[in-house]
């Protein structure tokens, strides 16, 4: 899955991803390869970048968006933390 995170300034990531851990407004939820399209507020939290191999990576987010569609996932965020 081909994962971007944004925020208005730059972008954090864009690679290809095993999936992402994400702080929805309603509590944390998960997006793995090939997941259906999808479209959910996100709140203060972490993003956790989950590679291919075992190595993950996070990100502190102030909150955003995600949009899931065609195997790829789109995360627009306010600004890190």
């Amino acid at each position: 899955m081909l994962l971007e995170i944004l925020t208005p300034e730059k972008k954090l990531f864009s690679g290809d991803v095993q999936g992402v851990q994400l702080p929805g407004i309603d509590g944390l939820f998960e997006v793995l390869d090939k997941h259906a399209p999808l479209v959910s507020a996100l709140g203060i939290g972490n993003v956790k970048v989950l590679h291919k191999g075992s190595a993950s990576e996070t990100y502190v987010i102030k909150g955003g968006f995600v949009e899931v569609i065609n195997n790829k996932a789109t995360v627009l965020v306010e600004g890190v933390l």
